[in-house]
């Protein structure tokens, strides 16, 4: 473990039934369940305790022998951050364990990105981070699947949007076709990977949905109309694409057998 990060613990919520790949997290990569490759990354990354929290008893056995531990929470949660409090209640977390929400279809999650949102979370203040990379096409900034985001000056989140933020008035007014120059600021895309303190975990669960959440369809919202902050730090390196469809875990294999992961 790198000496600048805290102790931390990595929960991976892991559904069974997901809608546009059902039994995604034993679907099979380079012949073994994609959750069990997530969980590798997890326990690369350095963190004291790895868990799956899940809700199929078919998960926990695959992941038998791993070096995890598997938290069996309930199949009514309507969203990974309530598997999460769950996990931390039964795995008995005390309220400032710094958690790392690694999502269940990231097999090939950098454990120095996994370290580096365990770090932002070290001057004991912080309750909530994340991470985001630069963006350097215009087709992912005006991607309404690739979430933008933008910070203040202490690289607290201040918006997170699906449209692209910010909006370079002059520039965009010219031409949308290309990328505006530096100098008309700094595009970022968020990348789906938290940090919490367990207490706070359980606090954002007890949160009713917010407006603009709703809106967006971004849980993490509901984070910053209550009036938390979410601190955000730029990857060290990049996060390859995770797998939602048969199309992404078609990519996944290729990438595997080219050498990477």
């Amino acid at each position: 473990m790198n000496a600048q990060t805290p102790g931390f613990v990595v929960a991976i919520p892991a559904r069974f039934g997901a809608s546009r790949l059902p039994g995604k997290p034993l679907r099979l990569l380079a012949g073994e369940p994609l959750v069990l490759h997530v969980a590798r990354r997890a326990l690369k990354a350095g963190a004291r305790e790895v868990w799956i929290a899940t809700d199929d008893e078919r998960i926990a056995t695959a992941l038998d022998g791993a070096g995890v531990r598997v938290a069996m929470t309930s199949p009514d949660h309507t969203s990974g951050t309530d598997r999460l409090a769950e996990c931390a209640r039964i795995a008995g977390w005390s309220d400032d364990t710094v958690v790392v929400n690694l999502q269940g279809d990231e097999p090939f999650a950098p454990a120095s990105g996994i370290r580096a949102v365990a770090a932002l979370m070290q001057d004991g203040e912080t309750v909530m981070a994340t991470l985001a990379a630069p963006i350097t096409d215009v087709e992912t900034l005006f991607d309404p699947n690739a979430v933008k985001l933008v910070r203040d000056g202490d690289g607290h989140a201040l918006y997170f949007s699906r449209a692209p933020i910010p909006w370079p008035r002059d520039a965009f007014a010219r031409d949308r076709s290309r990328m505006p120059d530096n100098e008309h600021g700094e595009w970022l895309r968020h990348i789906g990977i938290y940090g919490y303190r367990a207490g706070f975990l359980q606090r954002f669960a007890a949160l009713p949905p917010g407006r603009l959440e709703q809106v967006e369809s971004l849980e993490q919202l509901r984070v910053l109309e209550a009036g938390y902050r979410i601190r955000v730090g730029v990857t060290p390196e990049p996060f390859p694409p995770g797998v939602d469809t048969p199309e992404d875990l078609a990519r996944a294999e290729a990438w595997i057998a080219a050498g990477h992961g």
